[in-house]
């Protein structure tokens, strides 16, 4: 809202004041055109609208990717690599609870297959 304010401001003040206005339309190119009027100004100060604009499409872009990927716990920037079961969410192994935090051993990595195993088996018997 306040960038909004401000714009507005300094286009009343160009609009209003000659001397600004003056000195705006040298330093963009407006004032000395060549073929005409606009033709400096979208030969420099003009032609890096198109950039920024370029610019900013390529930042938002980064960021939903960033967003698409990273942990969804708020606030975390890490990369989501683990989903948590009955959830839509993926997050980080800092804050998924099955997750160890400090690397796992080899006895726990086992423990894990062999409770993955018995769950299948459980699954797969006909009751």
């Amino acid at each position: 809202m306040g960038l909004i304010i401000a714009i507005l401001a300094l286009a009343l003040l160009i609009g209003f004041i000659g001397t600004l206005r003056h000195w705006f339309a040298l330093h963009t190119g407006t004032l000395h055109g060549g073929p005409d009027v606009y033709y400096n100004f979208w030969s420099g100060f003009g032609s890096d609208l198109g950039e920024a604009t370029l610019i900013s499409a390529v930042g938002v872009g980064v960021y939903t990717g960033v967003r698409k990927v990273n942990c969804h716990t708020k606030g975390c920037w890490r990369i989501g690599h683990h989903a948590l079961e009955g959830t839509p969410y993926i997050l980080c192994r800092h804050h998924h609870p099955e997750v160890p935090n400090h690397g796992a051993s080899h006895e726990h990595i086992l423990a894990q297959h062999q409770k993955f195993k018995l769950n299948k088996e459980a699954t797969s018997r006909p009751h």
